[in-house]
């Protein structure tokens, strides 16, 4: 899973998945699904971001993962 934020468009895309989006749904203002040909969630991209989630801080919990930082 991979967190990205685009401040210059105040976006953020969560990508859940390799798999490529082959449909879309806008399921509230700004929000968007993005899933597979097979209809698996890949992806949810967010417009105006700040607006709607907490950017500063992200907590992890009990997740089996390895912490990966890339700043740009």
């Amino acid at each position: 899973m991979k967190l990205n934020y685009y401040p210059d468009t105040d976006s953020l895309y969560i990508d859940l998945s390799e798999q490529p989006s082959a449909e879309s749904r806008e399921i509230t203002e700004g929000v968007v699904l993005d899933h597979d040909a097979a209809g698996h969630l890949v992806g949810i991209d967010i417009d105006n971001a700040s607006q709607k989630v907490e950017l500063k801080q992200l907590t992890l919990s009990k997740l089996p993962l390895v912490v990966q930082t890339i700043s740009a």
